[in-house]
């Protein structure tokens, strides 16, 4: 794989690349420490058909920053995969929007950065195999809910409300054996578990962190923020 990483302080910069230069994945490195001077090396690789596979760019630079050159390689014909490495947290609902690979927080830590380098070069692991559908009744009817047909699911004590296209359907089930049974649907509050592909906006609001699944609005805990951002960065281009 080959890889340009974008940074305007030099040290940072410095670090990056040897960090990626030690992961056996990737075998060119090359660095840029503006927006405008990635271009020209973006230019120059497609030029030599040697394009990069993955560029991992800070957000606040001088000039082209990283949102606008995130913009600008989104509209390449075969775009490379978008890393955003920062300071600041306060981006990554712009990364999620523009469907960023991933979003690392400085300082870069090596294993969170092999785990971003393992997710960019493996899109290719078997899919696991489908859950059980639950039963629910429904006027005296047994009907099954597949995980597939539910936005998101909040708990009633060891009982679990599961929220679908065509209305509520209440099981006795608590939520901690519905999570393990239904790994597709995400924990994002002691209360809540969500399907991740159902989540249509991510707002963030002076520290306050909510989704919104079918057109309603849901909270998500501190804890489960960064998991929960990770895996909408991570959520297939359309």
């Amino acid at each position: 794989m080959r890889v340009l990483a974008v940074d305007d302080e030099g040290p940072a910069l410095d670090d990056l690349v040897f960090l990626l230069r030690a992961d056996p994945r990737i075998a060119d490195v090359d660095g840029a420490r503006d927006g405008a001077a990635a271009l020209r090396a973006l230019d120059r690789a497609l030029a030599a058909d040697r394009p990069y596979d993955a560029v991992f760019l800070d957000v606040r630079m001088p000039g082209i920053d990283g949102i606008v050159l995130g913009r600008l390689l989104a509209q390449f014909a075969d775009p490379p995969r978008l890393v955003y490495v920062t300071a600041h947290e306060e981006h990554a609902v712009q990364a999620f929007e523009m469907r960023a690979a991933d979003y690392l927080l400085k300082p870069v830590r090596p294993e969170r950065l092999a785990e971003t380098v393992r997710r960019i070069t493996d899109d290719t692991a078997p899919a696991p195999p489908d859950p059980e559908p639950l039963p629910v009744e429904l006027s005296g009817v047994t009907r099954f809910v597949h995980p597939a047909d539910v936005h998101y699911v909040e708990a009633r004590g060891d009982y679990a409300r599961l929220h679908t296209a065509s209305g509520a359907h209440l099981v006795r089930i608590p939520l901690s054996v519905l999570e393990e049974r239904w790994p597709s649907l995400v924990r994002i509050h002691r209360s809540h578990l969500v399907a991740v592909p159902h989540i249509s906006e991510l707002r963030l609001d002076a520290g306050r962190c909510t989704v919104v699944v079918a057109g309603v609005e849901l909270p998500v805990s501190r804890r489960h923020q960064r998991e929960l951002r990770d895996l909408l960065l991570r959520r297939p281009r359309p």
